[in-house]
């Protein structure tokens, strides 16, 4: 955020103070004789400031390659010897099956392995509230409007810990040194307490924000953030895995018997959804928010194609731009607390180098082009065909043909000219990467495609010693192990060797997308499809240039389960399928097939990719196993460290754990 940059730069015994208070146990003795107490801690407005900044500190960092859940899922490989690595790619750590209660993976409740505790970041909003109100050179207006913040993000952390965890502990009121041992070792409490608990915080907050963050405070919680983020925290509410899962959570039982989750399915929870979502879209509008398209001119060396194929080039810059294009109008909520200076990003990992031949610019060095984060060959497939259908469900598409070698058209061709900026002229490739919806091109490095980064465009070959491709000579040990590279990340001007070379932009929290969508699945699980859920998903759609939803799947000469849309189930699985496109790489779809009890049969398979030291097209193109996966029911929550279990005698243990 573009509250914390200061913060992080001023180091010392406030910084330390303030960290010794994340811990009951640390603390009893942070006030010695003679020093500073907490009260001083909030003496002046920037003093508050600092505090401020350290709340907002725990928002996790997926923006970090190795501590990011956005690789949880099936969408992202990493470089294949770091896979026993420990302190690496936690998240998919946690898909091979490598969870454990002795040392948990992105530990949010403890703060283990890659992530800090979020129950420390709850502590620091208590410290927070507390004192904020005696601040001396601060309006009270402005006070309350940082407290609003400050619980806000109390319910938000509380989120996302139910979100992990199931039941929580609920921390109601702060810890004082005079505790007493039943004040300090609280058991869990119910998910619906939990839910009720978040909501009410969030809505306590929400009138006292101001309505949008100036620019200079962006990243800063405003109100259509927050009505946002609440609207997410009821549709989770509403989604399977909280509403009425006696499948899963059936005999998860407190000390009493009584069940943590609610056994009985309960309906009106998607209407409670809708309506949030409404009011959020409602605001989100009113302040110039909606669907994000790319207005400038475009790059130099994309001025021909457009001149050529200006729909299909138009369509594609919208897409490509849609993330890294800092603070757009499709923005809701964004992560930007970067460490400017150090590399670590998905956006630096998945990055390729630039070869040899292209601009001025630095070649084959990997700061800040680390080309070895890729996509899984499960991605190749999920996009859809060109007329906006799952390729296996697409009559015109043949599956039986997809990995036969084939060239694309010359440049002097009438075909090529709607390839023309999309893909290489006369370059071979494979019928799988031809007749797809933009969003593939734009958000994949594929063999006969265009990677757009270090302001040029890389013609990718991704066969080993080509551009783009796996080179031992130069990166023995840094190769897109699967061959299919992820550009979506990328602002296409950012270069490597240097942190001032690399444009920034914040990691997308929310954008108006997801409430779109979100929207589209309340009201199709509340009381089934209607022209208003498929105007929804069209709103997407229709910017990613691909058929809408009624049109196509109505279509017998293109869909194979024709009407699919007309039935809830069916209209539930094409929500999915977008959801799962749109957000590909965005951390939403391992949380979408979570929501819908999906995961286990959805993530228990390897991921696959082609055989990267293939030359050719004959060696490259063949598939072969990457890596293993294991996900099973028990991985749904996650372990509580074993620690905590030890020093509170009143916590439960998820099942399996």
């Amino acid at each position: 955020m573009k509250i914390q940059m200061k913060t992080f730069m001023k180091v010392g015994s406030l910084l330390l103070m303030m960290l010794a208070l994340q811990s009951c146990t640390k603390y009893l003795n942070v006030v010695p004789d003679n020093t500073m107490t907490l009260e001083d801690l909030f003496d002046t407005r920037e003093m508050a400031y600092e505090a401020l900044a350290r709340v907002y500190s725990y928002i996790p960092r997926d923006d970090n390659t190795h501590t990011t859940t956005w690789s949880l899922g099936d969408e992202f490989v990493g470089r294949l010897d770091l896979n026993n690595v420990v302190g690496n790619l936690r998240a998919i750590r946690i898909m091979r099956g490598l969870q454990s209660a002795t040392s948990p993976q992105l530990g949010a409740w403890s703060g283990t392995e890659g992530t800090k505790s979020l129950y420390e970041g709850i502590r620091q909003c208590d410290v927070f509230l507390q004192n904020i109100s005696l601040v001396r050179d601060m309006a009270e207006a402005e006070k309350a409007e940082w407290a609003a913040q400050v619980k806000f993000l109390k319910g938000y952390y509380a989120f996302l810990l139910v979100q992990r965890y199931g039941p929580i502990v609920l921390i109601k009121e702060m810890v004082t040194p005079e505790a007493t041992r039943d004040q300090l070792f609280l058991p869990r409490s119910k998910v619906e307490e939990c839910f009720a608990y978040i909501l009410a915080l969030m809505d306590e907050a929400i009138p006292a924000l101001t309505e949008r963050a100036t620019e200079s405070n962006l990243g800063q919680v405003d109100q259509v953030a927050a009505k946002a983020i609440k609207a997410r925290v009821l549709f989770f509410r509403a989604s399977p895995i909280f509403n009425g899962n006696r499948e899963y959570f059936g005999d998860f039982m407190d000390k009493d018997g009584q069940p943590f989750f609610p056994l009985d399915y309960d309906n009106e929870k998607w209407k409670q959804a809708l309506d949030a979502i409404n009011e959020a879209i409602a605001l989100c509008e009113q302040n110039g928010l909606g669907i994000y398209h790319f207005e400038r001119e475009p790059f130099i060396y994309d001025r021909p194609a457009f001149e050529e194929n200006g729909e299909n080039m138009r369509t594609l810059y919208d897409l490509r731009m849609l993330i890294c294009d800092p603070w757009n109008k499709e923005l809701v909520w964004g992560y930007s607390n970067h460490d400017y200076y150090n590399q670590g990003e998905l956006a630096h990992s998945t990055n390729i180098r630039l070869p040899a031949g292209y601009g001025d610019g630095v070649i084959n060095t990997a700061a800040f082009s680390w080309q070895w984060m890729a996509a899984t060959y499960q991605m190749a497939e999920r996009y859809y065909t060109k007329n906006g259908l799952p390729i296996n469900e697409d009559l015109t598409f043949n599956v039986n043909t997809m990995h036969e070698l084939t060239r694309t058209p010359g440049l002097l061709d009438p075909e090529y000219r709607e390839l023309n900026g999309i893909m290489q002229p006369g370059a071979e490739t494979i019928n799988l990467y031809l007749n797809r919806e933009p969003r593939f091109y734009a958000n994949l490095g594929i063999t006969g495609g265009y990677w757009r980064a270090h302001t040029v465009r890389i013609n990718t070959i991704m066969y080993a010693g080509a551009d783009g491709g796996y080179n031992s000579s130069t990166h023995a040990t840094d190769f897109l192990s699967t061959g299919i590279g992820i550009q979506k990340l990328v602002h296409p001007e950012s270069q490597s060797n240097a942190w001032q070379r690399v444009i920034r932009y914040p990691y997308p929290l929310i954008r108006m997308s997801d409430l779109y969508l979100m929207k589209a699945e309340a009201i199709n699980e509340y009381s089934g499809p209607t022209q208003e859920v498929y105007d929804l998903v069209n709103r997407v759609r229709d910017r990613a240039g691909i058929p809408r939803v009624e049109e196509v799947w109505s279509d017998p000469s293109l869909a194979r389960t024709v009407n699919k849309h007309l039935t809830k189930e069916g209209m539930r699985d094409i929500i999915l399928e977008e959801r799962s496109v749109e957000f590909a790489f965005e951390g939403q779809h391992f949380w979408d097939m979570w929501r819908h009890k999906r995961a286990v049969a959805k993530f228990s398979s390897p991921v696959w990719g082609w055989t990267h030291t293939g030359t050719t097209g004959e060696t490259f193109f063949v598939l072969e196993v990457k890596q293993a996966r294991r996900f099973t029911i028990t991985d749904y929550l996650w372990p509580i460290d074993l620690n905590e279990l030890n020093t509170n005698g009143n916590l439960i243990q998820n099942p399996g754990w």
